[in-house]
C-alpha cells in the first residue's frame, strides 16, 4: 500500500461533501488536482471507494469502512503533530465546533481572546439547526458543540457560558399591541415560527401548547434572522432568544411584550461526549472558557431582559 495522507484528508474531504467541486473549494485545490489523487488511492484497492450514478458522487459501503479508519488515522496523526508543537511550547491543532444558529450571537465572544492568545490553533464553526448539532455530537465529528438545550440521551460533559432568555417580541409599530399579552389576545395574532428541528421552534411550541392556545395563523421561516426581519416588518409576532435582536431593541424597531410565563429561560453550553479523547488544543480552550467566561458575560451579555 502506497497511499499518502494527502490522499486520505482529499479523501475524507470528498466524503464529507459528496462533491470533489466541493471538496475542491474546502481544500483550496483545483477539480483535477483532486481527481487525480483520489484515483492515485483508488488505484491502491482493488474494491471500488466511490461511484457515480446520475453524476451525483456516492461512497460505497467499502468506502465507508476505509473512511472511518482515515478519519481515525488523519486524527491520530494531528495529535501527534500537535504533540510535537506541544513539546516545543507552541499551541497548535483545530478545533471543529457546531452550533444552532442563534449560537453565532454567542460563541464568537468566546473565541477572541483565545484565538488572540493562541494563534497557531485554527478553530472552524459550522452554523446549523439542532437536529444536526445532535448528529454531530452522536457521530463524533465535531470537538464540541453549542447547545441551549441537553439532549437527555447523551451523556456530556458541558460548560455552561451565559442565559439563554426567549421573549415575545414585536416589531414597535405593531398595531393594537396591549401592554401585557394575554393568551386570548395572543391566538388572534400571526405567529411566526422557525423551522421543524429548531430548539427555539420546540420552545415556542412548547408554551404554546401549555396554555392552550389555538393557532389561527403562522408562518414558518428557515432561519433566526429571516424570524427577525418578519417581525420587524410587522408580519406577525414571535418568540425569540433575546441574544439575536439586541440592535433591534437599542433601535427601537422591535419591542418585548410582556406575558404570563415568559421569558422561557435556558442555559447555553459548550459541550462534547463524556470520555471524549480531547486534543491539547481543545483542553486548552476549555481551560481559556473557565477562567474567563464570568468576565466575557459581563462584558459582551448585559442582562437587558430586565430593563
Amino acid at each position: 500500500m502506497n497511499y499518502t495522507l494527502h490522499q486520505l484528508r482529499i479523501f475524507t474531504k470528498v466524503c464529507e461533501y459528496g462533491s470533489i467541486t466541493r471538496a475542491s473549494e474546502a481544500l483550496y485545490l483545483t477539480q483535477p488536482a483532486i481527481s487525480i489523487q483520489l484515483k492515485k488511492l483508488q488505484d491502491e484497492f482493488e474494491i471500488p471507494l466511490t461511484e457515480v450514478i446520475g453524476r451525483k458522487l456516492y461512497v460505497t459501503n467499502f468506502g465507508n469502512q476505509i473512511l472511518e479508519l482515515a478519519l481515525e488515522i488523519l486524527d491520530k496523526v494531528d495529535r501527534l503533530e500537535a504533540s510535537v508543537d506541544q513539546f516545543k511550547g507552541i499551541l497548535t491543532g483545530h478545533i471543529r465546533i457546531a452550533t444552532a444558529s442563534t449560537g453565532k450571537y454567542v460563541m464568537p465572544y468566546f473565541l477572541t481572546g483565545f484565538m488572540r492568545k493562541y494563534p497557531g490553533v485554527t478553530i472552524s464553526v459550522d452554523v446549523t439547526n439542532k437536529t444536526k448539532v445532535i448528529e454531530n455530537l452522536k457521530e463524533n465529528s465535531v470537538d464540541f458543540v453549542l447547545i441551549s438545550v441537553i439532549p437527555p440521551n447523551l451523556a456530556l460533559e458541558t460548560v455552561p457560558l451565559i442565559k439563554n432568555e426567549l421573549h415575545l417580541v414585536a416589531a414597535t409599530s405593531y398595531p393594537d399591541l396591549p401592554k401585557r399579552m394575554s393568551v386570548k389576545k395572543l391566538g388572534t395574532n400571526t405567529l411566526i415560527f422557525r423551522e421543524e428541528g429548531s430548539a427555539t421552534r420546540a420552545a415556542m411550541e412548547t408554551f404554546l401548547n401549555k396554555n392552550k392556545i389555538q393557532i389561527i395563523r403562522s408562518m414558518q421561516l428557515v432561519s433566526n434572522e429571516a424570524v427577525k426581519q418578519a417581525v420587524r416588518a410587522g408580519l406577525g409576532l414571535s418568540i425569540m432568544p433575546l441574544i439575536g435582536i439586541g440592535s433591534e431593541l437599542a433601535l427601537e424597531k422591535m419591542k418585548i411584550v410582556p406575558m404570563k410565563g415568559l421569558p422561557i429561560i435556558t442555559q447555553w453550553n459548550l459541550a462534547h461526549g463524556r470520555g471524549k479523547n480531547l486534543s491539547p488544543a481543545s483542553l486548552a480552550l476549555v481551560e481559556y472558557i473557565k477562567e474567563n467566561k464570568e468576565q466575557i458575560s459581563k462584558e459582551h451579555f448585559p442582562e437587558r431582559g430586565k430593563k
